[in-house]
């Protein structure tokens, strides 16, 4: 049944939770879900450390020397925490989900939010100019001055298409040549150095790109993205101050005079995005209620579609957001569900459908489809669509 009133927004003090039954789920259903995902935690060390001493967030990915070292902070991980939120409310929480942790790619699907903001003030004026066109001559960046570079888009940067080739922060774009991600990867392959292809028309999971992404925006706003992101997202909605969003010892750049570091896109060579799940579904929701918070818009219609337009490289990924077009990536969740993903794993899901945000974190990746499908079981036949 659908509703008709006016969605449900959680003050910043307080989030109104909701009996599973009042939210057309099953509160047996639901239980054993959490159960589930609490017997399915990752096999990754809470140090994130492996006993030989290798960083796990480059074993996981098979990175060789010299490049799998770590360029950023790593702290010790949590245990397997989430949230499930529907019409707005809390129906199932379990785990410490105010523990700030680490997220590893999930941090792109951030980057994305600040490339839309980008986008809303003008600052990109189109999705597909050439990133070329927008240098800075005080910035003494040749990153986008090669033939092959000046052909690439904020687009293909988002979609991860852009075949950028060159060397930042002591890190070479072939470094995730061949590199897979999903569900289901083979990365044997990965750093083996390959023929570049045109911008646009190959899709490959490279950090080094999206830290070139990271660094674009941040001479686009000339301010840390951690900043802008906290003042036009994380304060409206509420968010927690405990999250911190880092960079590399070796990626602080000058701006206007001032040094500022510019963050990663993930935890790969460590840094990246440390938050709470509690703040993680907030986000989620703003982009489940279409970039709008209570009332208020804070990302356009247009630029919260383009999180959601299926690359054509690769129907599964969006704008840094993994898309599940005929549910390629996870068979039990809706066609229209929409996720940012993280090693180890973390999961924002979106079900625009059933009206659900789910946040879960610390899941063996190979389990989180039949976590899903537990999910999605625990909704009751009669509350199949919106919540009443």
């Amino acid at each position: 049944m659908t509703n008709t009133a006016a969605p449900y927004f959680p003050s910043a003090a307080q989030w109104e939770r909701c009996a599973p039954q009042a939210a057309g789920m099953s509160a047996a259903a639901l239980d054993a879900a959490m159960r589930f995902a609490d017997a399915s935690e990752c096999d990754w060390p809470r140090s994130l450390f492996l006993p030989d001493g290798r960083y796990i967030g480059t074993a996981y990915v098979d990175d060789r020397p010299p490049y799998d070292s770590v360029l950023g902070e790593v702290r010790p991980r949590g245990g397997v925490n989430g949230l499930v939120v529907r019409g707005g409310r809390i129906v199932a929480e379990w785990g410490d989900t105010l523990r700030a942790d680490t997220t590893f790619s999930a941090a792109k699907s951030y980057l994305a939010l600040l490339a839309c903001i980008a986008l809303d003030d003008g600052l990109i004026r189109s999705i597909d100019d050439p990133v070329a066109a927008y240098r800075n001559e005080r910035d003494r960046d040749d990153g986008f001055d090669s033939p092959h570079n000046r052909a690439i888009t904020w687009r293909h940067l988002l979609n991860q298409t852009s075949e950028w080739q060159g060397s930042l922060w002591d890190r070479p774009d072939s470094v995730d040549h061949h590199r897979q991600a999903g569900v289901a990867h083979d990365n044997r392959g990965k750093g083996v150095q390959r023929a570049l292809q045109a911008p646009g028309t190959h899709w490959e999971y490279n950090d080094v790109r999206v830290n070139r992404l990271s660094l674009s925006l941040l001479q686009l706003f000339r301010r840390p993205l951690p900043e802008v992101l906290r003042e036009r997202i994380m304060a409206p909605i509420g968010a927690s101050d405990s999250w911190q969003w880092l960079g590399y010892r070796n990626s602080a750049v000058d701006i206007d005079g001032r040094p500022i570091v510019s963050v990663s896109g993930g935890g790969h060579w460590g840094g990246g995005l440390f938050i709470a799940s509690r703040d993680h579904v907030r986000v989620g929701y703003l982009v489940h209620r279409g970039g709008v918070w209570n009332g208020r818009r804070l990302l356009s219609e247009q630029s919260v579609a383009l999180l959601k337009t299926p690359c054509a490289a690769n129907p599964s990924y969006g704008a840094l957001w993994w898309l599940n077009t005929d549910r390629a990536l996870f068979p039990s969740a809706s066609a229209d569900s929409v996720f940012a993903i993280g090693g180890g794993q973390h999961l924002i899901w979106l079900d625009p459908g059933h009206d659900l945000v789910m946040v879960v974190r610390w899941v063996e990746r190979t389990r989180c489809d039949e976590l899903l499908a537990r999910m999605l079981a625990s909704i009751l036949p009669t509350h199949g669509g919106e919540t009443t």
